[in-house]
């Protein structure tokens, strides 16, 4: 018998995940990472699944994004120590989250679309597991943190993404969503859509850090569905779903600067000037909670619902 030391990493992520699975289940482990089917996979699923894949994109993500410590003052406060929990973290892509919190979770599961993301967070410690976020193939009741960071968005369905993911919280467990945008800070109007429109132009003329090639943009802008004028996250699509299901939902507007003061009622400035100018020629107050770019929620189950 081998030593945990020397098994292989596909035996281990087996019997990680098997521990977790129903029966009946169709998850797939004869390649590195195991696969649940996708059947008729929507264009935006494919384009996140092709643009997470990407090993350079999926890279300059990983070391860009979600790393700062206001990010994890925010999600240390929520989540807690990681250690000895068993924690499922839904479109985790390349691993953001926990590069970023670290600690020793007795479990750690990864879930995406995206096959060489999830080669990346396995490098890191995830056991990763492809399959929609829509439909994950995993039994209820199980874990003690379900982490959805800045995903729900990037999904067809935001409201079926956040009752699959709320299924598997175990009673006591907590929910966290975050870096999601808020849709009333983003619902540009007049000048502020024109100015919308044309943001890219000004990327690549004034802001070349801000600016991507052609064809990486035209992929990063196809996978996120609900980021555009009109559409994201609202407070009734949180407490909707969730109370239902007996979460107790508390949920903290901030300005993705901000870390564990977003507890004490504070949504901090937004990270550049070009979003309160957005919101002031959209006619939106730039200095309430319905402006703060994003809204965390953290949710905690009381009972099985």
């Amino acid at each position: 018998m081998m030593s945990k030391t020397c098994q292989s990493p596909e035996l281990d992520t087996a019997s990680i995940l098997n521990a977790f699975l129903p029966q009946g289940h169709k998850v797939d482990f004869s390649g590195k990472i195991p696969t649940n089917p996708i059947a008729n996979p929507s264009p935006a699923l494919e384009a996140n699944s092709f643009y997470f894949g990407n090993p350079k994109w999926t890279k300059a993500y990983f070391d860009a994004c979600h790393r700062d410590a206001a990010f994890k003052s925010r999600w240390m406060t929520a989540t807690g120590s990681l250690d000895n929990k068993i924690v499922v973290d839904v479109c985790c892509g390349p691993g953001n989250l926990y590069a970023n919190l670290g600690g020793d979770p007795k479990v750690l599961i990864g879930i995406d679309v995206a096959y060489g993301a999830l080669e990346l967070a396995q490098k890191i410690g995830y056991t990763p597991l492809l399959a929609d976020a829509q439909d994950i193939p995993l039994t209820s009741g199980f874990a003690d943190i379900v982490a959805l960071n800045a995903a729900i968005h990037h999904c067809d369905d935001m409201e079926q993404v956040v009752r699959e993911s709320a299924r598997l919280v175990r009673p006591g467990g907590l929910l966290i969503i975050d870096h999601d945008p808020q849709l009333s800070a983003w619902n540009y109007k007049g000048l502020g859509m024109g100015l919308y429109k044309i943001r890219h132009l000004i990327y690549q003329r004034f802001m070349p850090h801000l600016h991507l090639a052609a064809g990486e943009r035209e992929f990063a802008l196809a996978t996120e569905v609900h980021h555009q004028p009109g559409k994201g996250v609202t407070r009734e699509l949180l407490t909707e779903t969730l109370e239902p299901l007996d979460f107790t939902v508390n949920l903290y507007p901030h300005n993705q600067a901000v870390g564990a003061e977003v507890f004490e009622g504070v949504i901090g400035d937004p990270p550049h000037w070009r979003y309160r100018l957005g919101q002031r020629l959209s006619g939106i107050n730039p200095n309430t909670p319905e402006a703060a770019l994003s809204i965390m929620c953290v949710a905690k189950r009381n009972s099985e619902s």
